[in-house]
Protein backbone atom coordinates (compact mmCIF):
# COMPACT_ATOMS: atom_id res chain seq x y z
CA UNK A 1 0.00 0.00 0.00
CA UNK A 2 1.28 3.50 -0.61
CA UNK A 3 0.62 5.50 2.17
CA UNK A 4 0.56 9.98 2.14
CA UNK A 5 2.30 11.19 5.12
CA UNK A 6 1.87 15.41 5.56
CA UNK A 7 2.94 18.04 7.48
CA UNK A 8 5.78 16.54 7.97
CA UNK A 9 8.60 19.18 10.22
CA UNK A 10 10.98 20.59 7.30
CA UNK A 11 14.08 19.21 9.31
CA UNK A 12 12.97 15.40 8.96
CA UNK A 13 14.67 13.10 7.21
CA UNK A 14 13.57 9.86 5.09
CA UNK A 15 15.76 7.13 7.28
CA UNK A 16 13.58 8.42 10.83
CA UNK A 17 10.04 8.58 8.95
CA UNK A 18 11.16 5.40 7.96
CA UNK A 19 12.11 4.14 11.43
CA UNK A 20 9.04 5.25 12.28
CA UNK A 21 6.67 3.28 10.12
CA UNK A 22 9.20 -0.05 10.75
CA UNK A 23 7.65 -0.40 13.85
CA UNK A 24 4.61 -1.36 12.15
CA UNK A 25 5.75 -3.54 9.47
CA UNK A 26 8.07 -3.83 6.17
CA UNK A 27 8.60 -1.01 4.54
CA UNK A 28 9.25 -1.21 1.02
CA UNK A 29 10.03 2.41 0.12
CA UNK A 30 10.29 6.05 1.61
CA UNK A 31 10.27 9.02 -0.19
CA UNK A 32 10.19 12.72 1.15
CA UNK A 33 9.15 15.17 -1.65
CA UNK A 34 11.88 17.72 -2.40
CA UNK A 35 11.81 21.42 -3.43
CA UNK A 36 13.80 21.14 -6.78
CA UNK A 37 14.91 24.70 -6.41
CA UNK A 38 15.58 25.27 -2.80
CA UNK A 39 16.92 22.30 -1.91
CA UNK A 40 14.64 21.33 1.28
CA UNK A 41 11.38 19.35 2.24
CA UNK A 42 8.04 20.43 0.61
CA UNK A 43 6.63 18.55 4.50
CA UNK A 44 5.22 15.55 2.89
CA UNK A 45 6.10 12.32 1.14
CA UNK A 46 4.76 8.97 0.89
CA UNK A 47 5.83 5.24 2.40
CA UNK A 48 5.05 2.01 0.70
CA UNK A 49 4.30 -0.68 2.88
CA UNK A 50 3.86 -4.27 0.58
CA UNK A 51 1.12 -6.05 3.65
CA UNK A 52 -1.62 -4.69 3.90
CA UNK A 53 -2.86 -5.02 7.28
CA UNK A 54 0.34 -3.85 8.75
CA UNK A 55 0.24 -0.26 6.54
CA UNK A 56 -3.36 0.28 7.85
CA UNK A 57 -1.99 -0.51 11.30
CA UNK A 58 0.13 2.23 11.23
CA UNK A 59 -1.88 4.39 9.45
CA UNK A 60 -4.83 4.10 12.09
CA UNK A 61 -2.03 4.59 14.73
CA UNK A 62 0.26 7.68 13.11
CA UNK A 63 -2.06 9.45 11.73
CA UNK A 64 -2.31 13.06 13.88
CA UNK A 65 0.66 11.69 16.00
CA UNK A 66 3.19 13.90 16.73
CA UNK A 67 6.81 13.33 15.03
CA UNK A 68 9.99 15.94 14.91
CA UNK A 69 7.24 18.37 17.04
CA UNK A 70 4.45 18.38 14.00
CA UNK A 71 1.14 16.60 14.29
CA UNK A 72 1.11 14.91 11.08
CA UNK A 73 -1.51 13.57 8.73
CA UNK A 74 -1.37 9.59 7.85
CA UNK A 75 -3.42 8.13 4.85
CA UNK A 76 -3.60 5.74 2.07
CA UNK A 77 -2.86 7.82 -1.32
CA UNK A 78 -5.15 8.36 -3.59
CA UNK A 79 -3.69 7.37 -7.35
CA UNK A 80 -1.88 10.17 -8.91
CA UNK A 81 -4.31 11.63 -11.30
CA UNK A 82 -3.24 12.98 -14.81
CA UNK A 83 -1.81 16.97 -15.26
CA UNK A 84 -3.95 18.14 -17.92
CA UNK A 85 -3.11 21.52 -20.18
CA UNK A 86 -4.94 23.87 -19.39
CA UNK A 87 -4.53 24.93 -23.29
CA UNK A 88 -5.93 21.86 -24.69
CA UNK A 89 -9.20 22.27 -25.94
CA UNK A 90 -8.37 26.02 -26.75
CA UNK A 91 -8.76 27.66 -29.79
CA UNK A 92 -6.07 28.98 -31.97
CA UNK A 93 -6.70 32.19 -33.89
Amino acid sequence: MNIFVAKLNYDTQEHGLRQVFEEFGEVSSCKIIMDKYEGRSKGYGFVEMPNEQEARDAIEELNECELDGRTIVVKKAEPRRERTNSRVGATRW
